[in-house]
């Protein structure tokens, strides 16, 4: 009796160590490098996302710092105006802009105005915006 119960044992130890199976060396690194590929490729796509979306904040900024040109003129004032000026009438410069300048021509020439505006993105992208024009890249 001892001796077939120690056999089926034997037997049932037998058949657990052929079924235990797991992976190779061959199939992980086969995992390794395509989960590297998939990060090659996913990798410089996320970066071009973050650069227009810095982009997009600088078009953003031109766009309500004209609104707020717009309306500093509208109220009367004849000085030039400076960032520190527009703060009133709505322009605050976001996290996504390295710089803002605003130029404008002298006095009594129909106030008009250009803005440049630096993006923070990698390629550090110029914009303006002018008095009778929308966002466009370039400058002043």
């Amino acid at each position: 009796m001892i001796r077939s119960i120690s056999e089926a044992l034997a037997h049932k130890r037998s058949e657990l160590g052929q079924k235990e199976k797991g992976f190779t060396l061959i199939e992980l690194l086969v995992v390794v490098i395509i989960i590297g590929i998939l990060a090659a490729i996913a990798i410089p796509i996320f970066l071009g996302q973050q650069d227009s979306a810095k982009d997009a904040g600088v078009k953003s900024d031109l766009a309500t710092a004209k609104i707020a040109i717009v309306s500093y003129y509208t109220d009367g004032a004849t000085a030039a105006p400076t960032l520190a000026l527009l703060a009133p009438y709505g322009y605050a410069k976001s996290d996504n802009t390295e710089s803002v300048t605003i130029t404008t021509a002298p006095t009594g020439s129909g106030t008009p105005f250009c803005i440049d505006g630096v993006s923070k993105s990698s390629s550090s992208t110029k914009f303006k915006v002018t008095h009778n024009a929308g966002v466009v890249k370039g400058n002043c």
